[in-house]
């Protein structure tokens, strides 16, 4: 989706958009680097198996800098877990749903989310780890539960709407759409090593994943036609 770009030629207006102090911006800049490595980190190694001096190494900041901005190995931790699901669901609400027909705008929402988690798989290997401390850190998080409304109430119109014309069955909840696209999208990540392995098919090559895609897309909308 183009964004909107000013002109160099526009003069700015120095009393609605002063700007930006350089220690802010150089601070900001500076975690989000922490973050993109400590989630790689986590996401191969987990919160026992991660080490912050590693994280260290790997970015512009020193060790003591990393508890300065997060506190504590875990504290850091649950701020990957939180900008993982913040990066998904910030691309998930420029997709302009509203604006397309009910099963148009349930194929992209599939589609989206199959290539999302496919070409994202630390997103998946968090998920799948924080999985493996029963939720315990996530649950600490202030910010989860508002970060994942938004795709509920997208899913909840498009149900609304799709059920007004006729074209959706009633009686399904949203957050189990949810749970069944998350689900199916999901396992082709989970599982992409044993399942390639144990029948032989890669499950990313070209035309596999395609098919693959599109079969996931129908099943989700034909368990919703009316």
């Amino acid at each position: 989706m183009p964004s909107q770009q000013t002109s160099v030629f526009q003069h700015p207006d120095m009393t609605q958009n002063p700007p930006a102090n350089p220690r802010n911006t150089a601070a900001e800049t500076t975690r989000r680097n922490i973050l993109e490595v400590a989630i790689r980190e986590f996401a191969h190694k987990g919160l026992a198996g991660a080490r912050i001096d590693e994280i260290a190494e790997q970015t512009c900041a020193s060790k003591r800098m990393i508890y300065y901005y997060f506190k504590s190995k875990q504290a850091l931790y649950l701020a990957a877990l939180e900008e993982s699901y913040h990066r998904i669901r910030e691309i998930e609400s420029s997709l302009n749903l509203e604006n397309l027909a009910p099963d148009e705008a349930m194929r992209t929402l599939v589609g989206f989310t199959f290539d999302y988690q496919s070409h994202n798989p630390d997103f998946v290997r968090l998920v799948m780890n924080e999985n493996m401390h029963y939720g315990r850190y996530l649950a600490q998080s202030k910010t989860i539960k508002d970060l994942n409304i938004p795709v509920i109430h997208s899913i909840r119109d498009i149900y609304a709407r799709g059920c007004e014309q006729g074209l959706f069955r009633p009686g399904l909840d949203p957050i189990d759409i949810h749970a069944s696209i998350s689900a199916l999208c999901f396992f082709n990540v989970s599982n992409q090593h044993t399942f390639s392995l144990i029948f032989r098919r890669d499950v990313m090559d070209p035309e596999v994943y395609a098919r693959r895609r599109a079969s996931v897309i129908d099943t989700i909308l034909r368990s919703m036609l009316a």
